[in-house]
């Protein structure tokens, strides 16, 4: 696997024709949230200074470009390496974008870039689950979600795990550990490949609801019409027709639903409270006095910010571990897919749901039914 060996700094310094990589310096800034102005006064430079490195004016000596490594946590070789291939943010749908600043917004798109150099570095060694999305623009969103269910005999029943049904449709599953409320997640399509990010700071309701939100994007919008408002309304009426079918919802609810049968039955399809209400408006189950009666009574009971009777199980990706227990067995550690893609390993958990903290393979009770078999097939190519 001499595709995993590269040379670090130490022995690359030494090489002339390896200069320092203004692009990537922007790059690490951006990831990592920092202004101009803050980081040049952590390494004790000027704005005007660091402005000349960032923009390729004038090269940092070696001394400055350790400070920076420091500051900003990123190995040395890291400012040494080839550019780090582009996200276009107009590919990209972001849910939350009006209330998403700029610096969090580059961060998050930063982080998909670290995720797509991984996807690079080991997509060729594995047989992946192949891509199994149909093209549904142009859709109401309603009878999209029906036309996908049916496409992947999912029927009416409750999914169990979203993260895993995904994967095993082919799309690629990353998480972003960000420390903020303003993202919920994006997705984009880049060379025929879906990728969707997920914030796990989330309630894991919200996250499933934000895996299925991004789901439509990627089947509705795959070029990005319509955007804005009209494909976050389009985006979210997909995902509760995906969770909620509506003949399981009509099956399983009569008549005015009191507030705490609403959070009993929450639990049947593994929705927020407030998602399941808004459900039964929209399928004019409840009417619209009713919906703002519950939504009142919501309200006041704190339920609209903190769930009610929360699902503890965080759904994370059963793909990812996956492909590093294989490659484990191959000789080929983290550290050394970290040290390849000149990142720290904290940056890696970080889009791989924390791979430290759960099982190589996932033995818990609520294994995903839903996910078929083609995520299990994952297998090395030698």
């Amino acid at each position: 696997m001499q595709k995993f060996r590269h040379l670090t700094y130490q022995e690359n310094k030494m090489d002339e024709n390896i200069c320092f990589n203004a692009s990537r310096l922007k790059f690490a800034r951006k990831r990592r949230g920092q202004t101009i102005k803050a980081l040049s006064n952590s390494i004790n430079i000027t704005t005007r200074t660091f402005s000349d490195f960032e923009n390729g004016h004038s090269v940092p000596n070696a001394n400055i470009v350790t400070k920076i490594s420091s500051a900003l946590n990123f190995p040395l070789d890291f400012f040494y390496k080839d550019d780090i291939s582009p996200i276009s943010i107009d590919s990209v749908s972001f849910r939350s974008l009006a209330r998403m600043s700029a610096s969090v917004r580059d961060m998050a798109i930063h982080a998909g870039q670290i995720a797509l150099e991984f996807f690079s570095l080991v997509e060729s060694k594995f047989d992946l689950p192949k891509v199994n999305l149909p093209d549904l623009r142009n859709s109401e969103p309603e009878t999209a979600a029906a036309s996908i269910r049916a496409e992947w005999f999912l029927g009416e029943k409750s999914i169990r795990n979203m993260v895993h049904l995904l994967e095993a449709m082919g799309v690629r599953v990353f998480s972003l550990d960000e420390n903020t409320l303003d993202m919920d997640a994006f997705s984009f399509w880049m060379n025929n490949k879906p990728f969707i990010f997920l914030n796990t700071n989330k309630s894991v309701e919200h996250g499933r609801f934000d895996c299925a939100h991004e789901l439509g994007h990627l089947i509705l919008h795959k070029h990005g019409s319509p955007a804005g408002k009209e494909a976050e309304t389009e985006a979210n009426r997909f995902a509760s027709a995906f969770l909620m079918p509506e003949g399981s919802i009509r099956a399983s609810i009569n008549g005015f639903p009191t507030l705490n049968r609403i959070i009993s039955l929450k639990y049947n399809w593994l929705v927020s409270a407030a998602a399941l209400v808004r459900r039964l408006k929209d399928l004019l189950i409840l009417t619209e006095w009713q919906y703002r009666s519950l939504t009142i009574e919501m309200s006041k009971r704190g339920y609209l910010k903190e769930e009610p009777n929360p699902i503890k199980q965080r759904e994370a990706s059963r793909l990812l571990p996956m492909i590093f227990k294989a490659l484990k067995e191959d000789g080929i550690t983290k550290r050394i897919i970290a040290e390849q893609l000149s990142v720290n390993i904290v940056d890696i958990d970080a889009l791989m749901f924390n791979l430290a903290t759960f099982q190589i393979l996932d033995g818990n009770k609520q294994e995903n039914k839903d996910s078929t078999n083609n995520a299990s097939h994952l297998r090395l190519v030698k």
